[in-house]
């Protein structure tokens, strides 16, 4: 059976710092491996037609990709000194670098919102938004307060194929944490005119306490509130991103939360959270 351990992306920004941060201290709570992957092109595409060129600029580049990876895993090192953290450098488009490296043996796949330097395309919607949408593990887009260490665990639930995938995914965050796992199952209530506001809420409720049934049993440690709002998933998930440490989402569900798929409530939160967001891909 291979190691599991934990993918971080990498570019020199102040984003993807933070997020590597958030990455080692994520390493630190699972005791998994890190590792930080690095990728970079040539700044001229037009190099490539002159091949002495090409070779003095790849040369160039391939030394400050080693410096890159050096200076941030000696950064891990000294932050966290107990975390098993590795590097690797090399010349490739960042987003099937990232995909390519976390193909196996990956718990989960780590990205910062935006960034910059050797990653030139981190960006929300670049290659955050194809990691996030194409890949086979959990997924976190570092962005909002990701020191945060207090609130709670939120995921959204809705009965659909990804809810016990989330909510599997917010529990382990919880219990390593030491928080409270906050369910929240939103919903739009149709017109009293055509059924009743308090038979609505009965359903909703029932839908929510038949998909968290057996995981307070299954994690007796860890506080579990149930939690029944009003209103469009995304607005009240960003809502309550303002005081929670990590949410949680599936990649994709149905009802309560219609049409949730990246582009849609994943890619809001991708995008206005307060906190880092997780993607849980089944």
């Amino acid at each position: 059976m291979q190691t599991q351990r934990i993918i971080v992306g990498y570019d020199g920004s102040v984003e993807a710092r933070e997020a590597v941060d958030w990455a080692a201290d994520e390493a630190d709570r699972t005791g998994l491996p890190l590792r930080i992957v690095y990728a970079y092109q040539l700044a001229w595409p037009a190099a490539a037609l002159y091949g002495r060129v090409t070779e003095v600029l790849l040369a160039d580049s391939e030394e400050r990709g080693d410096h890159t990876i050096h200076d941030i895993v000696e950064h891990v090192r000294r932050r966290r000194p107990t975390v098993e953290v590795s590097g690797v450098a090399t010349h490739a488009e960042p987003a099937p670098m990232l995909l390519g490296q976390a193909a196996a043996g990956t718990r989960l796949l780590v990205v910062g919102n935006r960034g910059g330097g050797g990653m030139s395309n981190l960006l929300l919607g670049s290659i955050s938004q194809q990691v996030a949408t194409h890949a086979r593990v959990p997924v976190a887009v570092v962005r909002g307060r990701t020191g945060a260490t207090d609130g709670p665990v939120v995921v959204g639930v809705d009965g659909s194929a990804s809810t016990d995938a989330a909510l599997g995914l917010a529990f382990e965050a919880a219990a390593a944490r030491g928080a409270e796992v906050v369910a929240v199952r939103a919903y739009s209530p149709p017109s009293p005119a055509v059924v009743p506001l308090s038979a609505v809420e009965a359903d909703e409720r029932n839908a929510l306490e038949a998909s968290l049934a057996g995981w307070a049993e299954k994690y007796p440690g860890t506080r579990l509130t149930a939690l029944l709002a009003v209103g469009r998933a995304a607005q009240v998930l960003v809502g309550m991103s303002h005081t929670a440490q990590l949410v949680v989402v599936g990649s994709r569900g149905h009802g309560g939360f219609t049409g949730l798929l990246l582009g849609s409530v994943g890619q809001q939160l991708m995008h206005h959270a307060e906190c880092p967001v997780l993607i849980a891909h089944r």
